[in-house]
């Protein structure tokens, strides 16, 4: 066998790469300034309004797998280029939707097209970069991205809505998508499993119908709390994950080699990463919303004060090539564990008034401690994987960064409300049955409850909603401290033996073309 020999260009690949995925989370953020106004300009009821911010993370996180899948079968580039022209194309409907259905359809279209993006760029980072020790950078660099675009949508959205319509959030993606389709052929080699088989489009229904049972049952927990009503949608979507695992048994060439689940690398990594996205998606909507809510702060300032822990999250992300080089990836983990819970108990300390210093420096050390965790976790699962298999196992890997940060947003919040509700006295002064309920019900609807009210009554309330509130952050943070000091001890014992995996000396799914010649 020969050596594989890196092309040179992977790195300014990699760059291109990364395009999509700076736009993937931006999207994710964008549309929550824009509400207000396409609120004016489209007149939505509040469950099409509901739809229209929601239905973008369903479908992405439905589509994962199977678009994962069949990256592997037809090509992984083809498929990332085909849905960056998607989205393109797409964005440019949603920004000029004319009705709340043709929003929330184009909507759900880009999240269709999303769904390509992630896997496929991933994937192909595990197949450009062959030395595990640059596949770990190129993958913090990858984490990285994602990053930046969360941290930089609110404010390249908030300075749109100054000037244009609502419609020019969605026009982000138009240039960025049109550099990709230029230089991707260009920069980015072509990948496919060379004995992918056929595309079971049954278990891709199967598993899209699985996945979005469940992230529907627990949005509706995350909003209205722990009723019978989600349980349903949750439970259904667990059977229909039995019945996908036992079709994979059963298919000569099923989507998801349920061998994969034997590895315990694998598995353990999985784990550790479905649990870093639980305590970062929960808390970091809390954060939000108290600087909002309980500080006051506008979407752009309180967008302004949550860069530092973008950036902790990009430096997190960044030094990990360098801790791996002398500590075991396990103990890296469960070390940014350790960290992320030290940022989650600092950000308990915040108060109803004078927090803000504190859940600035916890929400930093928080980010700090979990991209260490994603990065190489994320590592691990590709890392575990033969290189045909890339794709599907980028999907997985990805699926459970979804239900993660939507069990979180459900677990976390749940806790808040529940604490909020707790503290919030039952009969307030100056209020009556239906104010005083609408009140108890969330910080928001305190808030919008005093707007109407005489501030000799409004002030009292608003401060007991606020400290009530704040209560709430305080218990759901150590929560998630708990759960991330759980995470470190699994991590220490479950993935005390991962390494390094050895370099590979052929490349069996590298296509014929490779790169485009210029």
């Amino acid at each position: 066998m020969s050596q594989v020999t890196p092309d040179p260009r992977r790195w300014y690949g990699l760059a291109v790469i990364a395009l999509p995925c700076i736009l993937y989370s931006m999207d994710l953020v964008v549309l929550y300034l824009a509400a207000p106004a396409l609120t004016q300009d489209l007149h939505p009821s509040g469950t099409e309004l509901l739809w229209i911010t929601d239905i973008y993370g369903f479908m992405l996180a439905g589509w994962l797998i199977p678009m994962g899948r069949l990256g592997d079968r037809i090509g992984r580039r083809r498929l990332l280029l085909i849905g960056a022209a998607a989205f393109g194309v797409v964005s440019i409907l949603a920004a000029f939707s004319s009705t709340p259905g043709m929003l929330i359809a184009t909507r759900a279209l880009l999240g269709i097209a999303a769904a390509t993006l992630a896997p496929s760029t991933l994937s192909l980072i595990s197949n450009m970069f062959l030395d595990p020790r640059e596949r770990t950078t190129a993958i913090g660099i990858w984490v990285m991205s994602f990053s930046t675009g969360a941290a930089i949508g609110p404010l390249v959205g908030g300075a749109l809505l100054e000037a244009f319509w609502w419609g020019s959030v969605f026009l982000i993606a138009v240039p960025v998508m049109g550099l990709l389709l230029i230089l991707g052929p260009r920069l980015i080699p072509e990948f496919r499993d060379p004995a992918a088989g056929r595309f079971d489009a049954v278990s891709a229904v199967i598993c899209l119908v699985a996945v979005l049972a469940v992230i529907y049952g627990l949005k509706d927990f995350a909003e209205n709390g722990w009723r019978v009503a989600p349980i349903i949608p949750i439970v259904a979507g667990v059977a229909l994950a039995v019945v996908f695992a036992r079709r994979q048994r059963r298919l000569t060439d099923p989507m998801i080699d349920l061998k994969l689940f034997r590895r315990p690398a694998f598995v353990a990594a999985l784990g550790v990463n479905t649990l870093s996205f639980i305590v970062n998606f929960g808390t970091f909507l809390l954060i939000a919303q108290y600087l909002q809510l309980v500080l006051g702060q506008s979407p752009l300032v309180a967008g302004l004060w949550m860069l530092p822990s973008a950036l902790g999250f990009i430096a997190g992300a960044l030094v990990v090539p360098l801790l791996v080089r002398g500590l075991r990836p396990g103990f890296v983990v469960a070390a940014g564990l350790a960290v992320a819970a030290v940022g989650l108990t600092t950000v308990s300390q915040a108060g109803a008034s004078s927090g803000l210093a504190v859940v600035v420096s916890g929400s930093v050390l928080l980010a700090l401690g979990v991209a260490p965790v994603i990065t190489l976790a994320t590592d691990l699962v590709v890392g575990t994987v033969p290189p045909e298999r890339a794709g599907v196992a980028s999907g997985v890997s990805e699926t459970g960064s979804e239900l993660g940060g939507a069990l979180g947003i459900a677990l976390l919040g749940s806790i808040s409300v529940a604490v909020y509700r707790g503290v919030l006295p039952a009969s307030l002064v100056g209020l009556d049955a239906e104010q005083a309920e609408v009140a108890r019900e969330t910080l928001a609807g305190a808030a919008e409850t005093a707007a109407d009210l005489p501030a000799a009554t409004a002030q009292p309330l608003l401060a007991a909603a606020r400290h009530a509130f704040a209560n709430g952050l305080e218990i759901a943070a150590l929560s998630g401290a708990f759960i991330a000091i759980a995470g470190a001890c699994f991590a220490a014992v479950a993935l005390r033996r991962a390494g390094v995996a050895p370099t590979p000396t052929e490349d069996p799914a590298r296509t014929e073309e490779g790169f485009t010649q210029p």
